[in-house]
Protein backbone atom coordinates (compact mmCIF):
# COMPACT_ATOMS: atom_id res chain seq x y z
CA UNK A 1 0.00 0.00 0.00
CA UNK A 2 2.11 3.29 -1.16
CA UNK A 3 1.38 5.98 1.75
CA UNK A 4 -0.42 9.43 0.53
CA UNK A 5 2.77 11.34 1.63
CA UNK A 6 4.64 13.41 -0.66
CA UNK A 7 7.95 12.43 -1.95
CA UNK A 8 10.95 13.06 0.31
CA UNK A 9 14.36 13.69 0.20
CA UNK A 10 15.19 10.18 -0.06
CA UNK A 11 12.58 8.75 -2.44
CA UNK A 12 13.43 11.83 -4.84
CA UNK A 13 17.54 11.17 -4.63
CA UNK A 14 16.62 7.45 -5.80
CA UNK A 15 14.12 8.35 -8.32
CA UNK A 16 17.01 10.89 -9.82
CA UNK A 17 19.48 7.86 -9.52
CA UNK A 18 16.66 5.54 -11.82
CA UNK A 19 16.45 7.75 -13.84
CA UNK A 20 20.31 7.89 -14.54
CA UNK A 21 20.32 4.25 -15.12
CA UNK A 22 20.96 2.55 -18.26
CA UNK A 23 18.94 -0.54 -17.49
CA UNK A 24 16.10 -1.18 -14.78
CA UNK A 25 17.21 -1.83 -11.23
CA UNK A 26 15.67 -5.47 -10.14
CA UNK A 27 15.24 -5.72 -6.30
CA UNK A 28 14.73 -9.07 -5.33
CA UNK A 29 11.81 -10.61 -3.70
CA UNK A 30 7.73 -11.88 -4.59
CA UNK A 31 7.26 -13.68 -7.69
CA UNK A 32 8.90 -10.73 -9.82
CA UNK A 33 10.34 -8.74 -7.59
CA UNK A 34 7.21 -6.40 -7.09
CA UNK A 35 7.65 -3.62 -4.02
CA UNK A 36 5.81 -1.45 -2.76
CA UNK A 37 7.16 2.39 -4.03
CA UNK A 38 6.63 3.25 -0.41
CA UNK A 39 8.20 1.33 1.98
CA UNK A 40 10.34 -0.59 -0.69
CA UNK A 41 9.29 -4.22 0.95
CA UNK A 42 7.36 -6.68 -1.15
CA UNK A 43 3.10 -5.96 -1.09
CA UNK A 44 2.62 -8.43 1.06
CA UNK A 45 4.76 -7.06 3.69
CA UNK A 46 4.23 -3.67 3.40
CA UNK A 47 4.57 -1.21 6.36
CA UNK A 48 3.50 1.70 4.85
CA UNK A 49 0.65 2.59 7.59
CA UNK A 50 2.83 2.47 10.17
CA UNK A 51 4.87 5.73 9.02
CA UNK A 52 5.38 7.81 11.67
CA UNK A 53 5.51 11.60 11.13
CA UNK A 54 7.82 13.51 14.16
CA UNK A 55 9.20 17.01 13.98
CA UNK A 56 12.26 17.69 15.09
CA UNK A 57 14.03 20.80 16.38
CA UNK A 58 17.57 18.87 14.81
CA UNK A 59 17.79 18.66 11.09
CA UNK A 60 19.29 15.52 9.55
CA UNK A 61 21.57 15.88 6.04
CA UNK A 62 22.55 12.40 4.79
CA UNK A 63 25.57 12.29 2.17
CA UNK A 64 24.68 9.04 0.05
CA UNK A 65 26.96 6.63 -1.49
CA UNK A 66 25.89 6.41 -5.33
CA UNK A 67 23.88 2.84 -4.46
CA UNK A 68 22.30 3.29 -0.74
CA UNK A 69 19.40 4.61 -2.36
CA UNK A 70 18.52 1.63 -4.32
CA UNK A 71 18.80 -0.76 -1.41
CA UNK A 72 15.81 -1.77 0.19
CA UNK A 73 17.78 -1.95 3.34
CA UNK A 74 18.99 1.54 3.33
CA UNK A 75 17.70 2.74 6.42
CA UNK A 76 18.35 6.42 5.53
CA UNK A 77 14.92 6.04 3.96
CA UNK A 78 13.58 5.47 7.42
CA UNK A 79 14.83 9.11 8.87
CA UNK A 80 13.32 10.78 6.00
CA UNK A 81 10.01 8.46 6.72
CA UNK A 82 9.79 10.05 10.42
CA UNK A 83 11.75 13.09 10.45
CA UNK A 84 10.18 15.90 8.26
CA UNK A 85 13.93 18.12 8.92
CA UNK A 86 15.77 15.35 6.34
CA UNK A 87 17.70 16.58 3.21
CA UNK A 88 19.41 13.97 1.20
CA UNK A 89 22.27 14.58 -1.58
CA UNK A 90 24.48 11.85 -3.50
CA UNK A 91 27.80 11.98 -3.18
CA UNK A 92 30.51 12.51 -5.75
CA UNK A 93 34.38 13.01 -5.29
CA UNK A 94 34.24 15.79 -8.24
CA UNK A 95 31.72 17.87 -7.46
CA UNK A 96 29.07 19.37 -4.91
CA UNK A 97 25.40 20.14 -5.42
CA UNK A 98 25.24 23.75 -5.10
CA UNK A 99 21.80 22.93 -2.79
CA UNK A 100 24.42 20.93 -0.32
CA UNK A 101 26.42 23.96 0.14
CA UNK A 102 23.79 26.81 0.62
CA UNK A 103 22.57 24.29 3.57
CA UNK A 104 25.66 24.25 5.02
CA UNK A 105 25.92 28.15 4.88
CA UNK A 106 22.67 28.49 6.00
CA UNK A 107 22.91 30.49 9.03
CA UNK A 108 20.09 28.88 11.16
CA UNK A 109 22.42 25.57 11.23
CA UNK A 110 25.25 24.60 13.01
CA UNK A 111 26.43 21.49 11.00
CA UNK A 112 28.25 18.83 12.20
CA UNK A 113 29.93 15.75 10.37
CA UNK A 114 29.17 12.67 12.22
CA UNK A 115 31.93 10.23 12.34
CA UNK A 116 34.22 8.16 14.73
CA UNK A 117 36.44 10.78 16.63
CA UNK A 118 39.52 8.27 17.05
CA UNK A 119 40.12 8.96 12.94
CA UNK A 120 39.88 12.48 13.42
CA UNK A 121 42.22 15.15 14.12
CA UNK A 122 41.89 15.83 18.22
CA UNK A 123 40.67 19.40 18.14
CA UNK A 124 37.75 19.41 15.54
CA UNK A 125 36.28 16.14 17.92
CA UNK A 126 33.65 17.12 20.31
CA UNK A 127 31.15 14.64 22.23
CA UNK A 128 28.32 17.07 22.76
CA UNK A 129 26.96 20.12 21.21
CA UNK A 130 29.03 23.44 20.91
CA UNK A 131 26.46 25.19 23.25
CA UNK A 132 26.24 22.79 25.78
CA UNK A 133 30.31 22.98 25.53
CA UNK A 134 30.32 26.49 25.86
CA UNK A 135 28.28 26.56 29.14
CA UNK A 136 30.10 23.96 30.77
CA UNK A 137 32.88 26.13 29.63
CA UNK A 138 31.59 29.63 30.95
CA UNK A 139 33.40 31.03 28.32
CA UNK A 140 31.97 32.60 24.55
CA UNK A 141 33.42 29.93 22.60
CA UNK A 142 30.85 28.71 20.91
CA UNK A 143 28.73 32.04 21.06
CA UNK A 144 27.87 31.63 17.19
CA UNK A 145 26.47 28.28 17.66
CA UNK A 146 24.05 29.29 20.58
CA UNK A 147 20.92 29.74 19.18
CA UNK A 148 21.70 27.83 16.26
CA UNK A 149 19.71 24.47 15.10
CA UNK A 150 22.25 21.00 15.25
CA UNK A 151 22.24 19.76 11.79
CA UNK A 152 23.52 16.12 11.81
CA UNK A 153 26.01 15.60 8.73
CA UNK A 154 25.28 11.74 8.45
CA UNK A 155 27.47 9.69 5.43
CA UNK A 156 25.18 7.20 4.41
CA UNK A 157 27.48 4.39 3.08
CA UNK A 158 29.50 1.26 3.43
CA UNK A 159 32.06 2.22 5.94
CA UNK A 160 34.81 2.19 3.54
CA UNK A 161 32.75 4.44 1.55
CA UNK A 162 31.83 6.42 4.62
CA UNK A 163 35.96 7.27 5.01
CA UNK A 164 36.17 7.51 1.72
CA UNK A 165 33.63 10.71 1.61
CA UNK A 166 35.07 12.09 4.65
CA UNK A 167 38.19 12.43 3.79
CA UNK A 168 37.53 13.82 0.15
CA UNK A 169 35.02 16.33 0.99
CA UNK A 170 36.71 19.46 1.94
CA UNK A 171 33.73 21.54 2.05
CA UNK A 172 33.02 19.58 5.11
CA UNK A 173 36.49 20.52 7.09
CA UNK A 174 35.03 24.15 8.24
CA UNK A 175 32.61 22.00 10.85
CA UNK A 176 32.93 20.31 14.50
CA UNK A 177 32.90 16.30 14.32
CA UNK A 178 30.39 14.69 16.40
CA UNK A 179 31.60 11.37 18.22
CA UNK A 180 29.35 9.32 19.50
CA UNK A 181 29.95 6.67 22.40
CA UNK A 182 27.17 4.66 22.17
CA UNK A 183 26.13 2.38 25.05
CA UNK A 184 24.15 0.00 23.39
CA UNK A 185 25.24 -2.52 20.39
CA UNK A 186 24.08 -2.07 17.04
CA UNK A 187 20.53 -3.96 16.45
CA UNK A 188 21.16 -3.45 13.08
CA UNK A 189 20.12 -6.93 11.49
CA UNK A 190 19.69 -6.64 7.77
CA UNK A 191 23.27 -6.23 6.44
CA UNK A 192 26.43 -7.65 8.13
CA UNK A 193 29.14 -5.72 9.73
CA UNK A 194 32.31 -6.66 10.74
CA UNK A 195 32.02 -5.13 14.14
CA UNK A 196 29.20 -5.44 16.16
CA UNK A 197 29.50 -1.62 17.82
CA UNK A 198 28.83 -0.03 14.29
CA UNK A 199 25.49 1.46 13.83
CA UNK A 200 23.55 1.81 10.88
CA UNK A 201 22.55 5.14 9.88
CA UNK A 202 19.41 5.26 11.45
CA UNK A 203 20.64 4.67 14.61
CA UNK A 204 22.99 6.93 14.13
CA UNK A 205 20.33 9.21 13.38
CA UNK A 206 18.56 8.56 16.59
CA UNK A 207 21.58 9.15 19.05
CA UNK A 208 22.04 12.42 17.57
CA UNK A 209 18.65 13.49 17.79
CA UNK A 210 18.32 12.53 21.59
CA UNK A 211 21.71 14.35 22.30
CA UNK A 212 19.95 17.13 20.37
CA UNK A 213 17.09 16.88 23.25
CA UNK A 214 14.77 15.66 20.69
CA UNK A 215 13.78 12.47 22.78
CA UNK A 216 10.12 11.70 21.22
CA UNK A 217 11.89 11.77 17.78
CA UNK A 218 14.91 9.53 18.20
CA UNK A 219 12.36 6.66 20.63
CA UNK A 220 10.06 6.97 17.40
CA UNK A 221 13.17 6.59 15.04
CA UNK A 222 14.17 3.68 17.33
CA UNK A 223 10.93 1.69 17.19
CA UNK A 224 10.28 2.39 13.29
CA UNK A 225 13.65 0.51 12.74
CA UNK A 226 12.64 -1.94 14.91
CA UNK A 227 9.49 -2.53 13.54
CA UNK A 228 10.98 -1.85 9.37
CA UNK A 229 13.25 -4.91 10.31
CA UNK A 230 11.09 -7.23 11.85
CA UNK A 231 8.42 -6.70 8.61
CA UNK A 232 12.20 -7.09 6.57
CA UNK A 233 13.30 -10.08 7.59
CA UNK A 234 9.66 -11.88 7.92
CA UNK A 235 9.79 -10.88 4.21
CA UNK A 236 12.79 -13.07 3.90
CA UNK A 237 11.44 -16.24 5.27
CA UNK A 238 8.22 -16.28 3.88
CA UNK A 239 6.44 -15.23 7.54
CA UNK A 240 3.56 -13.47 8.19
CA UNK A 241 3.49 -10.32 10.13
CA UNK A 242 2.47 -10.10 13.58
CA UNK A 243 0.75 -6.40 13.90
CA UNK A 244 0.44 -6.87 17.79
CA UNK A 245 3.24 -8.02 19.06
CA UNK A 246 5.50 -6.02 21.03
CA UNK A 247 7.67 -4.08 18.41
CA UNK A 248 4.20 -2.82 16.40
CA UNK A 249 2.41 -1.81 19.81
CA UNK A 250 5.51 0.74 21.08
CA UNK A 251 5.45 2.83 18.20
CA UNK A 252 2.15 3.39 18.47
CA UNK A 253 2.39 4.27 22.18
CA UNK A 254 4.85 6.87 20.70
CA UNK A 255 2.63 7.63 18.09
CA UNK A 256 -0.02 8.57 19.95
Amino acid sequence: MTPAFPPHAVARLRTARLTRSTRPFLARGGPHGERCAGCRLILSHCFCEFRTIVPSNAGICLLMAEHETLKPSNTGWLIADVIPETTAFGWARTTVEPALLALLADPQWQPYVVFPGEFVAPERVVEKLIDELSTEAGSQNGENAMGKRPLFILLDATWPEARKIFSKSPYLNQFPVLSLAPEQMSRYRLRRSRRDDHLCTSEVAALCLALAGDTLAAQTLEAYLDVFTDHYLRAKQQIKVDVEDELHQRLRQLSL
